[in-house]
């Protein structure tokens, strides 16, 4: 063997030793791999807002019963007035089994969903739902912990020259706060009270 190839042969017995070693410490319980699972997902949290009349109200006001949650703005042309009214039809099909099922909208706007703004837009939909709305700091908060993304655009042809941008999902909370399912748009309404039925 030359004298070059020394050093190279030196390390890779090295290298070989501490894997070994490693292994063998494995092996025995002196060392695990540090990977950690809940198994429950991380959505829904602590909030503070203010609902359609004026309440302060916290995520504590709707424990005890299930909530089906959206986001979205008063503003938006399509997709949120018809999220809404499909949260609608799945109540009223629910019949008695959604009795317990209170319908949340928090805005992601608002700037221009005030508290009157919510009011006359949720009186458009199901009698029990709740419009939440607060500071844009508060809003950011709500959305942070449901996940929800949410972004403004630019838009010179909608009120107050923008619009926004966000998820589309409608999430059911279980009576503790724990996420229990989402549905997103345009899930077909028999599926949704399917599972509605077979989570709460």
């Amino acid at each position: 063997m030359s004298k070059r190839a020394l050093p190279y042969l030196i390390v890779i017995l090295v290298l070989i030793a501490a894997g070994g070693a490693s292994l063998l410490l494995m092996q025995k319980g002196t060392m695990t791999p540090t990977i950690t699972s809940t198994g429950k997902a991380l959505v829904g949290g602590a909030f503070s807002l203010i609902d359609h009349t004026g309440k302060r109200v916290t995520e504590v006001d709707f424990m005890g019963g299930p909530t089906l949650v959206y986001f979205g703005f008063t503003y938006c042309p399509e997709v949120c007035p018809t999220e809404l009214s499909r949260m609608t039809e799945v109540l009223e099909l629910l019949g008695d089994d959604g009795e317990t099922l209170t319908p949340i909208f928090i805005t992601i706007d608002p700037e221009r969903d005030t508290q009157a703004v919510m009011a006359e837009y949720v009186g458009h939909f199901h009698p029990r739902m709740v419009g939440l709305t607060g500071t844009p700091a508060e809003i950011a908060i709500a959305a942070k912990a449901y996940r929800v993304y949410y972004t403004r655009v630019e838009d010179e042809g909608s009120e107050g020259g923008y619009t926004m941008d966000h998820s589309a999902l409608v999430l059911l909370m279980g009576a503790n706060g724990d996420y229990l399912a989402h549905f997103p748009a345009n899930s077909p309404i028999d599926e949704m009270i399917r599972k509605i039925r077979d989570l709460i």
